[in-house]
């Protein structure tokens, strides 16, 4: 049997396909836990930065900005490899780690990588929010201000509403670029899709019947999680797409 027999034949095993579909899922998890809780994060980083003007709220707008400008502007893995170092170590019981199917170890390892991608991806999405807000024309403000609508009230029954439409292309954009991004995390932990892609061929003489390690494991098993990156990130492209292309209006019949 060739090594390129034994590579394919490795990922027609049913063990090692479910082990990287289950990396698959914990992929997508990451992603969406990290968009949802950056957009949270990020909206509140734009509204302070946009609105927070007065003297006594002046100091969110300075604390806002250094958070986006310092986040923005570093590496992620240089933030996931200070979550390593510093973050706390999370405990979680031995029911949670079993349900996973994670150790506890690892399960506290994959905690941190996410912080540090909620952190970083919270920096890109505020800016995207604020953009959102920068379209917003001013008139809207003053029809909701002669309406005896409150700052908070124009912003959270207006303006938000009309900002989070606008930037759903972009925001979809950020979750393609957030997908890719989980990738960093495999420095440090095994859950996600490349990292176990990793564990895998660094175990694949154990499916392959060689001795030791072929060049066509590294190749059929990284070709095999290109594609499941590019099947996910393909599909979210094509809906941009969509979002984006200008609908063209029938003309009404009189």
């Amino acid at each position: 049997m060739s090594e390129i027999q034994g590579s394919l034949k490795m990922i027609t095993n049913g063990s090692v396909l479910l082990y990287l579909i289950k990396g698959l899922g914990f992929t997508v998890v990451i992603a969406v836990f990290a968009v949802l809780l950056g957009l949270v994060i990020g909206t509140i980083l734009a509204l302070a930065r946009n609105y927070c003007t007065s003297k006594k709220t002046v100091i969110f707008k300075w604390l806002s900005t250094a958070y986006i400008e310092i986040f923005r502007n570093t590496p992620l893995m240089l933030w996931i490899f200070i979550g390593l170092v510093y973050f706390p170590s999370v405990n979680v019981s031995a029911g949670f780690s079993k349900a996973l199917g994670l150790s506890r170890t690892e399960i506290a390892l994959l905690i941190k990588g996410i912080i540090a991608l909620v952190l970083f991806t919270s920096s890109v999405i505020a800016e995207i929010v604020r953009g959102g807000l920068n379209s917003i024309p001013k008139g809207q403000f003053e029809a909701a201000y002669s309406q005896g609508f409150g700052i908070v009230r124009t912003l959270t029954l207006i303006v938000l509403p009309q900002t989070f439409r606008n930037i759903i292309p972009t925001l979809l954009s950020q979750v393609i670029t957030t997908v890719k991004d989980t990738s960093y995390i495999a420095n440090i932990a095994v859950a996600e899709l490349l990292g176990r892609t990793f564990q895998v061929i660094q175990i694949s003489p154990r499916y392959t019947g060689f001795t030791s390690q072929n060049v066509s494991d590294v190749f059929v098993l990284c070709g095999l999680a290109c594609v499941m990156y590019f099947a996910i990130n393909f599909t979210l492209s094509c809906i941009v797409r969509r979002l984006q292309k200008p609908k063209v209006r029938k003309p009404v019949s009189v």
